[in-house]
């Protein structure tokens, strides 16, 4: 976890159950079809148990969402605040939550036109619970967006979302499919 008033930070992975089968979830904060895999995730968990599925989250920032950046940063940011990734959990279900306080009207406009990153992170500090200025304010945090870009690109993906099984890219899997269709697919329904 992070230890920002001490000699260093740590992002907590954003990793969920121990089990051998493994599903990793391209995700964009303010994608709508992102919003829908994201909640079905802990569901979906639930249904197969934490020992059976590890699910990991890898955050896939898009140019054309304007504020993705910024957002991505805050989820990385509140990874490494004391709560780690229960606190960037609270963070991407407050953007789910409110999706569109968090994104251009059709990419191009709209209110958000006029919110600067710092009231952008005031409002997400407000509506997920989870203090971030500081953590937000890390000078090498770009080092975990980094990461996260840099692994998108080694597995070939460019879009959110995307989703790998055991390491390979599975495109049969649809944020518009129920939680037992996931589950039969994985093998852990």
């Amino acid at each position: 976890m992070s230890q920002i008033a001490g000699q260093g930070w740590r992002a907590d992975p954003l990793v969920w159950g121990h089990g051998a089968t493994v599903f990793e979830l391209f995700l964009e904060p303010t994608c709508p079809y992102s919003v829908k895999a994201f909640n079905k995730i802990w569901p979906l968990l639930d249904k197969a148990g934490e020992d059976r599925l590890t699910v990991k989250i890898r955050l896939q920032s898009q140019p054309w969402h304007m504020y993705s950046g910024v957002l991505v940063r805050c989820v990385l940011a509140a990874s490494t605040t004391p709560d780690g990734k229960s606190a960037a959990k609270a963070v991407l279900a407050a953007i789910a939550a409110n999706r569109e306080s968090y994104e251009f009207h059709k990419h191009s406009g709209g209110a958000n036109m006029d919110v600067t990153p710092n009231q952008l992170i005031a409002r997400l500090e407000q509506e997920s619970g989870v203090a971030l200025a500081a953590a937000f304010a890390l000078p090498d945090l770009d080092k975990a967006v980094k990461w996260q870009c840099k692994y998108a690109r080694q597995n070939g993906i460019h879009v959110s979302p995307t989703f790998i099984v055991d390491g390979v890219v599975d495109p049969a899997f649809s944020s518009g499919e129920e939680i037992d269709a996931w589950a039969a697919r994985l093998g852990v329904a």
